[in-house]
Protein backbone atom coordinates (compact mmCIF):
# COMPACT_ATOMS: atom_id res chain seq x y z
CA UNK A 1 0.00 0.00 0.00
CA UNK A 2 1.27 3.18 -0.68
CA UNK A 3 2.80 5.84 1.80
CA UNK A 4 -0.03 8.32 1.72
CA UNK A 5 -2.74 5.60 0.98
CA UNK A 6 -2.29 4.23 4.49
CA UNK A 7 -2.16 7.83 5.66
CA UNK A 8 -5.13 8.95 4.75
CA UNK A 9 -7.06 5.80 5.73
CA UNK A 10 -5.77 6.14 9.24
CA UNK A 11 -6.25 9.61 9.41
CA UNK A 12 -9.89 9.63 8.19
CA UNK A 13 -10.75 6.39 10.49
CA UNK A 14 -9.98 7.70 13.52
CA UNK A 15 -10.98 11.37 12.64
CA UNK A 16 -14.70 9.52 11.78
CA UNK A 17 -14.60 8.16 15.49
CA UNK A 18 -14.05 11.54 16.75
CA UNK A 19 -17.03 13.17 14.84
CA UNK A 20 -19.54 10.58 16.21
CA UNK A 21 -17.93 10.64 19.94
CA UNK A 22 -18.82 14.76 19.51
CA UNK A 23 -21.68 14.00 17.80
CA UNK A 24 -22.86 11.39 20.32
CA UNK A 25 -23.89 14.20 22.98
CA UNK A 26 -26.44 15.91 20.69
CA UNK A 27 -28.59 12.91 19.56
CA UNK A 28 -28.15 11.76 23.50
CA UNK A 29 -29.25 15.11 24.54
CA UNK A 30 -32.91 14.60 24.17
CA UNK A 31 -33.15 12.10 25.78
CA UNK A 32 -30.51 12.38 29.02
CA UNK A 33 -30.00 15.95 28.79
CA UNK A 34 -26.30 17.43 28.33
CA UNK A 35 -25.03 16.54 31.60
CA UNK A 36 -21.45 16.26 32.94
CA UNK A 37 -22.40 12.53 33.02
CA UNK A 38 -23.55 12.37 29.93
CA UNK A 39 -20.22 13.63 28.51
CA UNK A 40 -18.38 11.34 30.91
CA UNK A 41 -20.43 8.55 29.67
CA UNK A 42 -19.34 9.17 25.86
CA UNK A 43 -15.70 9.74 26.45
CA UNK A 44 -15.31 6.69 28.65
CA UNK A 45 -17.16 4.29 26.20
CA UNK A 46 -15.53 5.65 22.70
CA UNK A 47 -12.24 5.18 24.83
CA UNK A 48 -13.57 1.79 25.38
CA UNK A 49 -14.30 0.98 22.24
CA UNK A 50 -10.69 2.37 20.91
CA UNK A 51 -8.64 0.55 23.29
CA UNK A 52 -10.78 -2.89 22.49
CA UNK A 53 -10.93 -2.39 18.60
CA UNK A 54 -6.67 -1.72 18.38
CA UNK A 55 -6.30 -4.80 20.32
CA UNK A 56 -8.74 -7.15 18.18
CA UNK A 57 -7.56 -5.13 15.35
CA UNK A 58 -3.76 -6.11 15.83
CA UNK A 59 -4.87 -9.69 16.70
CA UNK A 60 -6.55 -10.15 13.74
CA UNK A 61 -4.00 -8.60 11.64
CA UNK A 62 -1.53 -11.80 12.71
CA UNK A 63 -4.11 -13.98 12.13
CA UNK A 64 -4.64 -13.57 8.43
CA UNK A 65 -3.41 -11.22 5.68
CA UNK A 66 -4.98 -7.67 6.71
CA UNK A 67 -5.24 -6.21 3.55
CA UNK A 68 -8.58 -8.25 3.47
CA UNK A 69 -9.64 -6.56 6.83
CA UNK A 70 -9.43 -2.84 5.75
CA UNK A 71 -12.62 -2.62 3.61
CA UNK A 72 -14.86 -4.71 5.92
CA UNK A 73 -13.75 -2.50 8.84
CA UNK A 74 -14.46 0.91 6.64
CA UNK A 75 -17.97 -0.81 5.39
CA UNK A 76 -18.96 -1.86 8.33
CA UNK A 77 -18.04 1.36 10.80
CA UNK A 78 -19.95 3.35 8.19
CA UNK A 79 -23.00 0.94 8.15
CA UNK A 80 -22.89 0.62 12.35
CA UNK A 81 -22.70 4.78 12.12
CA UNK A 82 -25.90 4.72 10.49
CA UNK A 83 -27.56 2.38 13.10
CA UNK A 84 -26.27 4.80 15.95
CA UNK A 85 -29.49 7.26 14.62
CA UNK A 86 -32.28 4.89 15.12
CA UNK A 87 -30.53 3.30 17.97
CA UNK A 88 -30.59 6.10 20.27
CA UNK A 89 -34.33 6.94 18.99
CA UNK A 90 -36.02 3.91 19.54
CA UNK A 91 -34.42 3.35 22.75
CA UNK A 92 -34.00 6.87 23.90
CA UNK A 93 -38.08 7.30 23.99
CA UNK A 94 -38.14 3.71 26.55
CA UNK A 95 -35.17 4.60 28.62
CA UNK A 96 -35.63 8.16 29.07
CA UNK A 97 -34.62 10.00 32.42
CA UNK A 98 -31.04 11.69 33.37
CA UNK A 99 -28.50 8.85 35.05
CA UNK A 100 -25.12 7.47 34.69
CA UNK A 101 -26.40 4.08 34.26
CA UNK A 102 -29.46 5.52 31.37
CA UNK A 103 -26.48 7.55 29.85
CA UNK A 104 -24.28 4.76 29.60
CA UNK A 105 -26.20 2.24 28.63
CA UNK A 106 -27.46 4.08 25.33
CA UNK A 107 -23.82 5.04 24.63
CA UNK A 108 -23.14 1.67 24.45
CA UNK A 109 -25.71 0.30 22.57
CA UNK A 110 -25.05 2.95 20.02
CA UNK A 111 -21.38 4.15 19.85
CA UNK A 112 -19.22 1.61 20.61
CA UNK A 113 -19.29 -1.23 18.04
CA UNK A 114 -18.82 1.40 15.43
CA UNK A 115 -15.54 3.13 17.65
CA UNK A 116 -14.10 -0.46 18.06
CA UNK A 117 -14.69 -1.50 14.34
CA UNK A 118 -12.64 1.90 12.78
CA UNK A 119 -10.38 1.64 15.87
CA UNK A 120 -9.10 -1.57 14.35
CA UNK A 121 -8.12 0.02 10.88
CA UNK A 122 -5.22 1.43 12.48
CA UNK A 123 -3.25 -1.40 12.98
CA UNK A 124 -4.14 -2.94 10.23
CA UNK A 125 -2.99 -0.71 8.37
CA UNK A 126 0.53 -0.78 10.44
CA UNK A 127 0.22 -4.36 10.00
CA UNK A 128 0.43 -3.57 6.04
CA UNK A 129 3.29 -1.10 5.77
CA UNK A 130 5.88 -3.18 8.11
CA UNK A 131 8.54 -4.38 5.55
CA UNK A 132 11.21 -4.89 7.82
CA UNK A 133 11.49 -5.14 11.45
CA UNK A 134 14.62 -2.41 11.30
CA UNK A 135 11.63 0.08 10.52
CA UNK A 136 9.15 -1.03 13.04
CA UNK A 137 9.47 1.72 15.46
CA UNK A 138 8.93 4.34 12.43
CA UNK A 139 6.25 3.10 10.73
CA UNK A 140 4.22 2.87 14.05
CA UNK A 141 5.17 5.85 15.55
CA UNK A 142 4.10 8.08 12.26
CA UNK A 143 0.85 6.21 11.68
CA UNK A 144 0.02 6.07 15.30
CA UNK A 145 0.99 10.32 15.29
CA UNK A 146 -1.62 10.55 12.16
CA UNK A 147 -4.22 8.58 13.82
CA UNK A 148 -4.35 10.78 16.73
CA UNK A 149 -3.98 13.79 14.24
CA UNK A 150 -7.08 12.46 12.83
CA UNK A 151 -8.69 12.76 15.90
CA UNK A 152 -7.94 16.28 16.47
CA UNK A 153 -8.94 17.42 13.73
CA UNK A 154 -12.46 15.55 13.79
CA UNK A 155 -12.83 16.96 17.38
CA UNK A 156 -12.01 20.59 16.17
CA UNK A 157 -14.26 20.55 12.56
CA UNK A 158 -17.35 18.78 14.54
CA UNK A 159 -17.15 20.95 17.59
CA UNK A 160 -16.33 24.15 16.01
CA UNK A 161 -17.71 24.06 12.77
CA UNK A 162 -20.11 21.10 11.76
CA UNK A 163 -22.59 21.30 15.17
CA UNK A 164 -23.02 24.87 14.43
CA UNK A 165 -23.53 24.78 10.48
CA UNK A 166 -25.14 21.48 10.20
CA UNK A 167 -28.33 19.57 11.90
CA UNK A 168 -26.64 16.32 13.84
CA UNK A 169 -28.19 13.20 12.03
CA UNK A 170 -27.35 14.36 8.33
CA UNK A 171 -23.89 14.98 9.62
CA UNK A 172 -23.44 11.21 10.80
CA UNK A 173 -25.19 10.03 7.72
CA UNK A 174 -22.61 12.08 5.62
CA UNK A 175 -19.89 10.17 7.61
CA UNK A 176 -21.58 6.93 7.12
CA UNK A 177 -21.71 7.00 3.41
CA UNK A 178 -18.29 8.83 3.30
CA UNK A 179 -17.11 5.61 5.76
CA UNK A 180 -18.55 2.97 2.95
CA UNK A 181 -17.23 4.65 0.00
CA UNK A 182 -13.88 4.70 1.42
CA UNK A 183 -14.19 0.75 2.01
CA UNK A 184 -15.31 0.18 -1.65
CA UNK A 185 -12.39 2.41 -3.20
CA UNK A 186 -10.39 0.20 -0.42
CA UNK A 187 -11.51 -3.05 -2.03
CA UNK A 188 -11.01 -1.78 -5.31
CA UNK A 189 -7.55 -0.57 -4.84
CA UNK A 190 -6.64 -3.34 -2.85
CA UNK A 191 -8.09 -5.77 -5.88
CA UNK A 192 -10.27 -7.32 -2.90
CA UNK A 193 -13.87 -6.85 -5.44
CA UNK A 194 -14.72 -10.47 -2.94
CA UNK A 195 -15.70 -8.26 0.13
CA UNK A 196 -18.16 -6.68 -1.90
CA UNK A 197 -20.84 -8.99 -1.82
CA UNK A 198 -24.89 -8.73 -1.82
CA UNK A 199 -25.28 -9.30 2.27
CA UNK A 200 -22.65 -6.36 2.70
CA UNK A 201 -24.82 -4.40 0.35
CA UNK A 202 -27.86 -5.01 1.85
CA UNK A 203 -26.79 -4.41 5.57
CA UNK A 204 -25.63 -1.41 4.67
CA UNK A 205 -28.87 -0.57 2.99
CA UNK A 206 -30.61 -1.61 6.06
CA UNK A 207 -28.85 0.58 8.71
CA UNK A 208 -29.48 3.27 5.77
CA UNK A 209 -32.95 2.54 5.67
CA UNK A 210 -33.45 2.47 9.40
CA UNK A 211 -30.99 5.37 9.89
CA UNK A 212 -33.81 7.65 7.77
CA UNK A 213 -37.04 6.00 9.04
CA UNK A 214 -36.25 6.59 12.74
CA UNK A 215 -38.61 9.15 14.52
CA UNK A 216 -37.15 12.24 16.79
CA UNK A 217 -38.35 14.67 18.54
CA UNK A 218 -36.06 17.77 17.00
CA UNK A 219 -37.86 19.98 15.05
CA UNK A 220 -35.17 22.76 15.13
CA UNK A 221 -31.27 21.62 16.13
CA UNK A 222 -28.48 24.34 17.51
CA UNK A 223 -25.20 23.91 18.66
CA UNK A 224 -26.60 24.09 21.97
CA UNK A 225 -30.45 22.55 21.76
CA UNK A 226 -32.66 20.15 20.04
CA UNK A 227 -35.66 21.97 20.32
CA UNK A 228 -39.65 21.43 19.62
CA UNK A 229 -42.89 24.07 19.95
CA UNK A 230 -45.88 22.05 21.19
CA UNK A 231 -49.46 23.53 20.98
CA UNK A 232 -51.73 23.54 24.30
CA UNK A 233 -54.50 21.21 23.74
CA UNK A 234 -56.60 22.88 26.41
CA UNK A 235 -55.64 26.44 25.34
CA UNK A 236 -55.76 26.93 22.04
CA UNK A 237 -53.27 30.02 22.03
CA UNK A 238 -50.66 28.35 24.40
CA UNK A 239 -47.57 27.72 23.13
CA UNK A 240 -44.86 25.27 25.26
CA UNK A 241 -41.01 25.38 24.30
CA UNK A 242 -39.23 22.05 24.53
CA UNK A 243 -35.27 21.99 25.07
CA UNK A 244 -33.81 18.75 24.92
CA UNK A 245 -35.64 16.93 27.91
CA UNK A 246 -37.30 20.19 29.35
CA UNK A 247 -40.69 21.23 29.12
CA UNK A 248 -38.50 24.47 29.36
CA UNK A 249 -40.95 28.20 28.48
CA UNK A 250 -44.94 28.57 28.02
CA UNK A 251 -46.43 31.47 26.48
CA UNK A 252 -49.83 33.00 25.54
CA UNK A 253 -50.03 34.52 22.25
CA UNK A 254 -52.92 36.15 23.15
CA UNK A 255 -52.56 37.10 26.53
CA UNK A 256 -48.85 37.13 27.49
CA UNK A 257 -49.48 38.73 31.33
CA UNK A 258 -50.58 34.37 31.57
CA UNK A 259 -47.92 32.71 33.29
CA UNK A 260 -48.33 28.89 33.02
CA UNK A 261 -45.65 27.95 35.19
CA UNK A 262 -45.63 27.95 39.10
CA UNK A 263 -42.15 29.51 38.96
CA UNK A 264 -43.09 32.22 36.53
CA UNK A 265 -45.99 32.94 38.99
CA UNK A 266 -43.25 33.39 41.66
CA UNK A 267 -41.07 35.68 39.34
CA UNK A 268 -44.61 37.45 39.08
CA UNK A 269 -45.20 37.74 42.57
CA UNK A 270 -41.65 39.06 42.86
CA UNK A 271 -42.53 41.43 40.22
CA UNK A 272 -45.71 42.65 41.71
CA UNK A 273 -44.30 43.24 45.12
CA UNK A 274 -42.00 45.38 43.65
CA UNK A 275 -43.86 47.98 41.43
CA UNK A 276 -47.60 46.86 42.40
CA UNK A 277 -49.37 50.10 40.61
CA UNK A 278 -47.42 48.55 37.32
CA UNK A 279 -44.18 51.11 37.20
CA UNK A 280 -41.72 49.88 34.91
CA UNK A 281 -38.77 47.80 35.56
CA UNK A 282 -35.37 47.68 34.22
CA UNK A 283 -34.40 44.08 34.06
CA UNK A 284 -31.67 41.80 32.91
CA UNK A 285 -32.88 38.32 32.11
CA UNK A 286 -30.38 35.73 32.09
CA UNK A 287 -31.57 33.50 29.86
CA UNK A 288 -34.20 33.96 26.86
CA UNK A 289 -35.72 30.76 25.75
CA UNK A 290 -39.81 31.17 24.80
CA UNK A 291 -39.19 35.11 26.41
CA UNK A 292 -42.24 34.70 28.70
CA UNK A 293 -40.79 37.53 31.45
CA UNK A 294 -39.78 39.58 28.64
CA UNK A 295 -43.14 40.05 27.05
CA UNK A 296 -44.85 39.71 30.67
CA UNK A 297 -43.04 43.10 31.49
CA UNK A 298 -43.60 44.47 28.62
CA UNK A 299 -47.81 44.13 29.06
CA UNK A 300 -47.67 44.08 32.78
CA UNK A 301 -45.80 47.33 33.86
CA UNK A 302 -45.63 49.30 30.05
CA UNK A 303 -41.90 51.16 30.09
CA UNK A 304 -40.40 48.43 31.39
CA UNK A 305 -37.08 47.77 29.49
CA UNK A 306 -35.59 43.94 29.38
CA UNK A 307 -31.97 43.20 28.59
CA UNK A 308 -32.15 39.42 27.82
CA UNK A 309 -29.12 37.08 27.70
CA UNK A 310 -29.74 34.41 25.63
CA UNK A 311 -26.18 31.93 24.63
CA UNK A 312 -28.75 30.43 21.69
CA UNK A 313 -29.29 32.87 18.65
CA UNK A 314 -32.13 29.94 17.23
CA UNK A 315 -34.08 30.39 20.31
CA UNK A 316 -34.18 34.15 19.42
CA UNK A 317 -35.23 33.58 15.81
CA UNK A 318 -37.68 30.64 17.15
CA UNK A 319 -39.53 32.51 19.84
CA UNK A 320 -39.61 35.51 17.06
CA UNK A 321 -41.40 33.22 14.28
CA UNK A 322 -43.38 30.75 16.57
CA UNK A 323 -43.83 33.00 19.81
CA UNK A 324 -44.57 35.89 19.05
CA UNK A 325 -41.81 37.67 20.54
CA UNK A 326 -41.11 41.49 18.66
CA UNK A 327 -37.57 43.07 19.88
CA UNK A 328 -37.53 46.63 20.18
CA UNK A 329 -36.16 49.78 22.45
CA UNK A 330 -37.80 47.89 25.26
CA UNK A 331 -36.75 44.03 24.75
CA UNK A 332 -33.06 43.78 23.56
CA UNK A 333 -31.12 40.40 23.49
CA UNK A 334 -27.25 40.16 23.74
CA UNK A 335 -26.37 36.42 22.17
CA UNK A 336 -23.35 34.86 23.95
CA UNK A 337 -22.84 32.91 27.08
CA UNK A 338 -24.06 35.20 29.74
CA UNK A 339 -20.63 34.70 32.16
CA UNK A 340 -18.93 36.88 29.77
CA UNK A 341 -22.01 39.24 28.11
CA UNK A 342 -23.23 40.02 31.98
CA UNK A 343 -20.10 42.14 32.20
CA UNK A 344 -21.18 44.30 29.15
CA UNK A 345 -23.52 46.29 30.75
CA UNK A 346 -23.39 49.53 33.15
CA UNK A 347 -23.07 48.77 37.04
CA UNK A 348 -26.17 49.27 39.17
CA UNK A 349 -28.40 49.89 35.99
CA UNK A 350 -31.19 47.37 36.72
CA UNK A 351 -33.93 47.42 39.53
CA UNK A 352 -34.11 43.03 38.89
CA UNK A 353 -32.31 40.42 37.30
CA UNK A 354 -34.47 37.44 36.58
CA UNK A 355 -31.91 34.39 36.05
CA UNK A 356 -34.10 31.53 34.16
CA UNK A 357 -30.94 29.36 33.22
CA UNK A 358 -31.13 26.41 35.02
CA UNK A 359 -32.58 23.24 33.33
CA UNK A 360 -34.03 20.20 35.50
CA UNK A 361 -31.18 18.28 34.09
CA UNK A 362 -28.58 20.90 32.87
CA UNK A 363 -27.11 23.67 35.02
CA UNK A 364 -23.84 25.62 33.79
CA UNK A 365 -21.79 25.24 36.52
CA UNK A 366 -19.87 28.34 35.82
CA UNK A 367 -23.70 30.83 36.31
CA UNK A 368 -23.72 29.09 39.60
CA UNK A 369 -20.86 30.16 41.46
CA UNK A 370 -20.15 32.91 43.84
CA UNK A 371 -17.90 34.70 41.45
CA UNK A 372 -20.98 34.71 38.63
CA UNK A 373 -23.26 36.37 41.69
CA UNK A 374 -20.97 38.83 42.52
CA UNK A 375 -20.90 40.12 38.77
CA UNK A 376 -25.24 39.80 38.82
CA UNK A 377 -25.00 42.07 41.99
CA UNK A 378 -22.73 44.93 39.99
CA UNK A 379 -25.58 44.98 37.48
CA UNK A 380 -28.33 46.00 40.13
CA UNK A 381 -28.60 49.05 42.07
CA UNK A 382 -28.69 48.99 45.80
CA UNK A 383 -32.22 48.38 46.54
CA UNK A 384 -31.98 45.76 43.07
CA UNK A 385 -33.65 42.18 44.02
CA UNK A 386 -32.10 38.98 41.91
CA UNK A 387 -34.75 36.35 41.04
CA UNK A 388 -33.79 32.69 40.14
CA UNK A 389 -35.48 29.75 39.41
CA UNK A 390 -33.60 26.43 39.94
CA UNK A 391 -34.89 22.63 39.94
CA UNK A 392 -33.75 20.09 42.58
CA UNK A 393 -35.11 16.92 43.82
CA UNK A 394 -34.08 14.61 46.39
CA UNK A 395 -31.76 16.00 49.18
CA UNK A 396 -31.89 19.17 47.34
CA UNK A 397 -27.81 19.43 47.97
CA UNK A 398 -28.00 21.96 44.55
CA UNK A 399 -30.50 24.20 46.09
CA UNK A 400 -28.88 23.84 49.73
CA UNK A 401 -25.56 24.88 48.44
CA UNK A 402 -26.79 27.99 45.78
CA UNK A 403 -28.58 29.36 48.56
CA UNK A 404 -25.63 29.17 50.49
CA UNK A 405 -23.81 30.79 47.27
CA UNK A 406 -26.33 33.89 47.16
CA UNK A 407 -26.13 34.38 50.73
CA UNK A 408 -22.47 34.93 50.48
CA UNK A 409 -23.09 38.40 48.28
CA UNK A 410 -26.15 39.16 49.27
CA UNK A 411 -27.37 40.55 52.71
CA UNK A 412 -30.93 39.32 52.40
CA UNK A 413 -31.75 36.08 50.70
CA UNK A 414 -35.65 34.37 51.04
CA UNK A 415 -36.55 30.72 49.38
CA UNK A 416 -40.19 30.15 47.50
CA UNK A 417 -41.34 26.36 47.14
CA UNK A 418 -44.26 24.48 46.49
CA UNK A 419 -45.71 24.08 50.44
CA UNK A 420 -44.27 21.16 52.07
CA UNK A 421 -40.78 20.93 49.48
CA UNK A 422 -38.63 22.37 52.41
CA UNK A 423 -39.92 19.47 54.64
CA UNK A 424 -37.73 16.33 55.43
CA UNK A 425 -35.50 14.12 52.58
CA UNK A 426 -38.93 11.70 51.26
CA UNK A 427 -38.29 10.25 48.09
CA UNK A 428 -39.85 12.74 45.16
CA UNK A 429 -39.77 16.07 47.46
CA UNK A 430 -38.69 18.92 45.62
CA UNK A 431 -39.13 20.29 42.42
CA UNK A 432 -38.79 24.34 41.39
CA UNK A 433 -37.75 26.34 43.65
CA UNK A 434 -37.08 30.48 43.59
CA UNK A 435 -34.16 32.24 45.39
CA UNK A 436 -35.04 36.28 46.04
CA UNK A 437 -31.34 38.36 47.33
CA UNK A 438 -30.75 41.80 47.63
CA UNK A 439 -28.51 43.96 49.95
CA UNK A 440 -31.65 45.69 51.38
CA UNK A 441 -34.61 44.04 53.31
CA UNK A 442 -36.95 41.74 50.25
CA UNK A 443 -40.54 42.53 50.30
CA UNK A 444 -41.76 39.29 52.11
CA UNK A 445 -45.17 40.16 53.33
CA UNK A 446 -46.20 41.89 49.70
CA UNK A 447 -44.81 38.51 47.85
CA UNK A 448 -46.62 36.58 50.42
CA UNK A 449 -49.79 38.52 49.58
CA UNK A 450 -49.31 38.40 46.27
CA UNK A 451 -49.06 34.92 46.43
CA UNK A 452 -52.39 34.26 48.52
CA UNK A 453 -54.21 36.35 45.70
CA UNK A 454 -53.39 34.07 42.96
CA UNK A 455 -55.05 31.37 45.02
CA UNK A 456 -51.66 29.65 46.40
CA UNK A 457 -50.69 28.42 49.42
CA UNK A 458 -46.53 28.03 48.92
CA UNK A 459 -43.68 29.01 51.18
CA UNK A 460 -41.59 31.76 51.76
CA UNK A 461 -38.70 30.86 53.67
CA UNK A 462 -35.71 33.22 55.20
CA UNK A 463 -33.91 33.76 58.26
CA UNK A 464 -33.40 30.91 60.81
CA UNK A 465 -35.66 28.39 58.50
CA UNK A 466 -33.68 28.93 55.66
CA UNK A 467 -30.61 28.60 57.58
CA UNK A 468 -31.70 25.11 58.84
CA UNK A 469 -32.61 24.33 54.97
CA UNK A 470 -29.01 25.08 54.09
CA UNK A 471 -27.46 24.01 56.89
CA UNK A 472 -23.91 23.17 56.38
CA UNK A 473 -24.31 23.51 52.39
CA UNK A 474 -20.66 24.93 50.67
CA UNK A 475 -20.40 27.91 48.57
CA UNK A 476 -19.92 27.39 44.99
CA UNK A 477 -16.96 28.88 43.40
CA UNK A 478 -15.12 28.90 40.31
CA UNK A 479 -12.73 26.44 41.81
CA UNK A 480 -15.22 24.25 43.08
CA UNK A 481 -18.67 24.13 41.35
CA UNK A 482 -19.42 20.16 41.38
CA UNK A 483 -23.25 20.86 40.22
CA UNK A 484 -23.96 17.98 38.36
CA UNK A 485 -22.89 15.77 41.37
CA UNK A 486 -25.13 17.75 43.84
CA UNK A 487 -27.84 17.71 41.57
CA UNK A 488 -31.22 15.36 41.52
CA UNK A 489 -32.70 16.46 38.39
CA UNK A 490 -35.77 14.20 39.13
CA UNK A 491 -38.34 13.00 41.35
CA UNK A 492 -36.72 10.03 43.37
CA UNK A 493 -38.69 6.67 43.65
Amino acid sequence: MPPFAAAALVFLSSAAVLVLEILAARLLAPYVGATLETYTAIIGVILGGIALGSWLGGKAADARDPRGLLAPLLITGGALAFAAIPLIDGLGVALRGAGPLTTTTLTVVAFFAPAAVLSAVTPAVIKIQLASLDETGRVVGRLSALSTTGAIVGTFVTGFLLVAAFPTRPVIRVTAVALIVLGIATALALGRRRNLTAGAALGVLAAGAFSFAAAHPCEHESAYYCAYIVEDEERPSGRALWLDTLRHSYVDLDDPTYLEFTYTQWFGDAITAMAPDGEPLSTLHIGGAGFTMPRYLRAAHPGSTSEVLEVDALLVELAKEELGLELGDDITVRIGDARSTIAEGAPGEHDLVIGDAFGGVAVPWHLATVEFTELVAERLHDEGVYVMNLIDYGPRRFLRAEIATVAAVFDHVAVLGRAGSFGPTAPGIGGNYVVLASDTPLPLTEIAAENTRRGRDDELLTGAELARVVDDARVLTDDHAPVDQLLTPRPTD
